[in-house]
């Protein structure tokens, strides 16, 4: 089995409205196939559940905002509330235009106590081999350097389309965002009070294209978007949904991190 996860690839985003995404699925046919999560869903959608963490002073955010050259973001991605199925640690890194990307997949019952400042061993992972070791390590100690905390529970639907027979392209397209302001380590797809950011001339009906490739943007792609006269724009959601709700709301710091012990991993960094 091919495994289609992108550890370093390019993504060129747009804007398109929900009309648009149904003629663009049509095309998208004839190049690619739904990928495993998306095939047989309603509307081949499935959903997407992020807590990112960022400092108090929320500098990933303005990381972004600033389009600093080589910036990154962490967050606890999951799919669902099933406590067998795994958080991934994810650290999204942008270097100029290429993504560079980052996870593991850790116990839920032990996200919190990571966030917190456990040192992470093997006992953590439900896959322990060294590569997903390494990621979840690298991720509690950015974590721990920025005294990052969770701020924001981003959710919303993907559509995914894959090749076949390799991992070389991969086109999303991704609706129903919305967010909610979150202190802790909740792995709930529920949310209390979501804010759905709408963008200019869209509204609240707009999707989020993603044109992702490893190596080279292919011709057909191009052709994508001139048929459709689209253009490219940045489409952080974490930053959209900062700025709807307020930076200050966002930024407000929480105390229930101060009164977690000390750990391992907090003496030794």
């Amino acid at each position: 089995m091919i495994d289609k996860f992108q550890t370093q690839r390019y993504e060129r985003k747009y804007f398109v409205t929900q009309s648009q995404a149904l003629q663009i699925r049509e095309i998208l046919r004839h190049y690619l196939e739904l990928d495993e999560y998306s095939a047989g869903k309603p509307n081949y959608s499935y959903p997407i559940h992020s807590i990112y963490l960022d400092t108090d002073q929320l500098a990933t955010y303005w990381a972004t905002v600033h389009g600093e050259k080589s910036r990154f973001k962490l967050r606890l991605r999951f799919y669902d509330d099933d406590p067998e199925m795994p958080v991934f640690f994810e650290i999204k890194h942008r270097m100029n235009e290429c993504i560079l990307k980052q996870r593991a997949p850790v116990r839920k019952d032990a996200a919190a106590m990571l966030v917190a400042g456990q040192y992470p061993g093997p006992e953590n992972l439900l896959n322990p081999k060294a590569s997903n070791l390494v990621a979840v390590q690298k991720f509690c100690q950015l974590t721990h350097q920025l005294e990052a905390q969770p701020k924001l529970h981003v959710a919303y639907l993907r559509e995914a389309w894959v090749p076949c027979d390799n991992n070389l392209l991969r086109v999303t397209m991704d609706r129903e965002l919305h967010a909610s302001i979150e202190r802790r380590v909740n792995l709930t797809t529920k949310m209390v009070e979501s804010f759905h950011p709408s963008f200019e001339p869209y509204g609240n009906d707009f999707v989020i294209l993603e044109l992702k490739y490893t190596h080279y943007f292919p011709d057909w792609y191009r052709d994508l978007v001139c048929l459709f006269n689209l253009t490219q724009t940045g489409a952080p959601k974490y930053c959209a949904c900062v700025m709807g709700i307020g930076e200050e709301r966002i930024s407000a710091p929480r105390d229930w991190n101060r009164a977690m012990p000390r750990t391992r991993w907090q003496k030794k960094f």
